[in-house]
């Protein structure tokens, strides 16, 4: 994600024409840009941390269910 702000920001300064970046080339201020989507559709799913944030996700959301079912069921015995 720092890549991607990295980018935004160097494309807003290179428009502004503000400080070093104005001079440089736009194939350096969009590297950023570039190395996050090489980051986010590939490596990110070589490295497989899609699939583990997909599952932590789920054994989550199992988790709230499995504690609101218990108190639903603790509730009728009072």
């Amino acid at each position: 994600m720092y890549l991607v702000w990295i980018g935004a920001i160097a494309v807003i300064v290179k428009l502004s024409g503000f400080g070093a970046l104005a001079t440089m080339s736009w194939w350096w201020v969009l590297l950023p840009l570039g190395l996050a989507i090489i980051w986010f559709e590939w490596l990110e799913r070589l490295f497989g941390r899609d699939r583990r944030k997909a599952e932590a996700a789920a054994w989550a959301d199992h988790r709230k269910e499995r504690i609101a079912s218990q108190f639903r069921k603790g509730q009728g015995r009072q």
